[in-house]
C-alpha cells in the first residue's frame, strides 16, 4: 500500500486499541515464538526475510510505525514534515533515546543507517532516490531525495529500515561480515542476549524510550522445523507462530483449546510462491521453454490442493491485495499440446525414453513440499522434462546457492512489502543483479522496457498514473516469465489465548515491535 507523502507526524504513540487490549496490560512473563529457520545473522539493515526481520524488529527501532489502517505513527521520530516539492523529509527524533549499550541515538545514526541500507540491502530500489541525509543537529535528520519517492514513508515504517548505532557498525569493518551482525546492538524494546542453532534469546531493555514498554520480560525465539511446531504448541514450548500458512493450520492440527487463530494483520506482506528460473542457463534462457512450463502447470489446482478454499492463484509479480494489482495479463491457461509444441520448436525432442532434458530443482527441505512434488510430476508426465531435486537443510546454504547463480530452478516465498518499490522492483530490476545477495534479481533478468516502467512508477506521485504504469509492468513481466508465479500465501497467526496485543497489530504480520504484547494472566 502506498500512502501519500504529505503527512505530518503526531507527537504521541497510540497503539491499536481492540477488544482484547481494552483491559489494562500486565507486565512480566516470557514469550516463546516459533521461527521456521535459522537466520544467517540478525542485521535486518542488510538482509531481508522473516528469519532476520522478526528478531530485528525487536532489537532495532525504526523511524516510524504503521498501524493496520495504514496510518503512520511516531516511533524514533516523534514528528516529521515533507517539503512542498516532496524532495526532502525532515524527521525530529525523540530526545533521550539510547542504544542497548547506553550510548545516545542521534541523527548521525539515522544518516549512517539510511546510507548503509541503500548500499547493502537486497531491496536496492527501496531507498535509491535518497541523495544524502543532512544532520543539522543531533535530533534532526533531513532526507534529501534526488527525485520524488512515493514509497519513502512506507519503507521507513517497516522493519526493513532499522536504525543502527554508527559507533558500532561504522568502525570500518566489512558490513556483510561485521561481528555485530551476530551480536547486534539496537534501540528496540528487547536487547540481544544469545543466538545459537536452536534459539535466539532477547530480554526487555529497561531503557527503552516508550514509557512502560515493553510489557514482556523476555522473548525466546525457538528455531524449529515446521513438522515440530504442533508438538511444541501441545507441550507449551512455544506460544506463538506467525506467517502460518492455511495448509499448516489444516494439516498439522495446530488448533488446540489453548490457542487462537487469526488471519488479519498481513495486509502489507503480499506473500507469493513462485518457481524461479535461472535465465543464464540453457534451456531456461529460451522463453519458449519457460512458457511451456507455464502452460503445463495448473496453478488453480495447485493452490486449492495446498490451501483448500483459501487457495488463490498468483497471476503475476504484484499481490492481488495491492492497490497496484492488475489481472490484465496472460493467464497461461493449461494447454499441454501447445506446451509440447513449444519445446519441439525450441529444439528439445524426446529421446527413446521420452525425456527431453533434465533440470535440478532446489529448495529448503521443509518448505513447499506439495508444490515441489506437483511440479516434478506434471513436468515429467506432460512434457517429458525430468526434474531432479536438491534439498538444503539450512537456509544459509540454499541462499548462497541461489544468490550465486548456481541453481536452475527453485521454489521460493517472496513478499511485496507494502509497495512495489520496496518488495517488487528488487526482483526485476537489471540494476539489482547482485551475486551473493539473496532476494535480489537472482534470475539474471533484464528488460530495458521493464526497467523504464519501474523507474517511472517509482517516482510518480499521482496514484492513477502509478496504477497505469504498474499495469503495463505486470503485463510485460508476465510475458517474459523470469519466474512463474504459482499462488498467494493466506497467512495466519496462531497464539495462546492468554496472549494479547497480537491480533491485527500491524500490516507486517508478526514482523513488528512487540512493545504492546502481554500476557493477560
Amino acid at each position: 500500500m502506498a500512502v501519500a507523502l504529505n503527512s505530518v507526524g503526531a507527537n504521541n504513540y497510540s497503539p491499536l486499541q481492540t477488544a482484547e487490549t481494552a483491559k489494562p496490560p500486565q507486565s512480566g512473563g516470557v514469550l516463546s515464538v516459533a521461527l521456521r529457520g535459522k537466520p544467517t545473522h540478525l542485521n535486518s539493515a542488510i538482509q531481508s526475510g522473516i528469519y532476520t526481520c522478526f528478531p530485528g524488529a525487536q532489537i532495532f527501532a525504526f523511524l516510524l510505525r504503521v498501524n493496520n489502517n495504514w496510518e503512520y505513527q511516531p516511533y524514533l521520530a516523534e514528528k516529521w514534515e515533507v517539503s512542498a516539492d516532496g524532495l526532502s523529509v525532515t524527521f525530529h527524533l525523540r530526545s533521550g533515546v539510547t542504544f542497548h549499550d547506553g550510548k545516545p541515538l542521534t541523527s548521525e545514526d539515522v544518516a549512517f543507517s539510511i546510507m548503509t541500507i541503500q548500499k547493502y540491502h537486497p531491496f536496492s530500489g527501496m531507498l535509491a532516490p535518497v541523495g544524502k541525509v543532512d544532520t543539522p543537529d543531533p535530533l534532526t535528520a533531513v532526507i534529501r531525495l534526488k527525485q520524488p519517492h512515493p514509497a519513502l514513508l512506507t519503507a521507513l515504517a517497516s522493519p526493513l529500515t532499522p536504525i543502527l548505532p554508527k559507533h558500532v557498525y561504522g568502525d570500518g569493518q566489512d558490513m556483510k561480515t561485521h561481528p555485530a551482525n551476530l551480536k547486534p546492538v539496537g534501540s528496540g524494546p528487547f536487547r540481544f542476549v544469545s543466538f545459537n542453532d536452536s534459539e535466539i534469546v532477547l530480554e526487555k531493555y529497561s531503557g527503552f524510550f516508550l514509557p512502560g514498554r515493553p510489557y514482556l520480560d523476555k522473548l525466546l525465539i525457538k528455531i524449529m522445523e515446521i513438522p515440530v511446531i504442533p508438538i511444541a504448541f501441545e507441550t507449551g514450548i512455544v506460544h506463538l507462530d506467525g506467517f502460518t500458512e492455511a495448509a499448516d493450520l489444516r494439516n498439522q492440527m495446530l488448533i488446540l483449546e489453548t490457542n487462537r487463530v487469526e488471519y488479519g494483520g498481513y495486509e502489507g506482506i503480499g506473500g507469493l510462491i513462485w518457481l524461479a528460473f535461472n535465465l543464464r542457463k540453457p534451456p531456461l534462457n529460451d522463453i519458449r521453454v519457460r512458457r511451456a512450463f507455464a502452460y503445463t502447470i495448473d496453478r488453480d489446482f495447485l493452490a486449492k490442493a495446498v490451501y483448500g478454499d483459501k487457495g488463490k492463484v498468483a497471476t503475476g509479480p504484484i499481490s492481488s491485495k495491492s492497490p497496484f494489482y492488475s489481472d490484465n495479463v496472460n493467464k497461461y491457461p493449461v494447454n499441454t499440446a501447445l506446451a509440447n509444441k513449444l519445446l519441439d520448436e525450441a529444439g528439445y525432442p524426446r529421446n527413446d525414453k521420452g525425456i527431453r532434458f533434465t533440470l535440478t530443482l532446489c529448495q529448503e527441505t521443509s518448505l513447499h513440499s506439495g508444490a515441489r512434488e506437483y511440479v516434478q510430476s506434471v513436468l515429467s508426465r506432460k512434457l517429458g522434462v525430468e526434474i531432479k531435486t536438491v534439498d538444503f537443510d539450512k537456509f544459509g546454504d540454499w541462499a548462497k546457492f541461489v544468490s550465486n547463480g548456481e541453481f536452475e530452478l527453485t521454489l521460493d516465498t517472496v513478499y511485496n512489502w507494502g509497495d512495489p518499490v520496496i518488495g517488487v522492483h528488487r526482483t526485476y530490476s537489471s540494476r539489482n543483479i547482485r551475486p551473493g545477495v539473496i532476494w535480489s534479481n537472482t534470475q539474471g533478468y533484464s528488460n530495458p522496457v521493464v526497467d523504464e516502467l519501474m523507474d517511472k512508477a517509482g517516482t510518480e506521485m499521482d496514484i492513477a498514473r502509478r496504477k497505469s504504469l504498474y499495469a503495463e509492468f505486470q503485463k510485460q513481466v508476465v510475458e517474459d516469465l523470469p519466474v512463474y508465479w504459482l499462488y498467494q500465501l493466506p497467512h495466519g497467526t496462531i497464539h495462546h489465548r492468554n496472549l494479547m496485543g497480537v491480533k491485527n497489530a500491524s500490516v507486517w504480520g508478526l514482523v513488528f515491535p512487540f512493545t504492546d504484547v502481554y500476557w493477560s494472566k
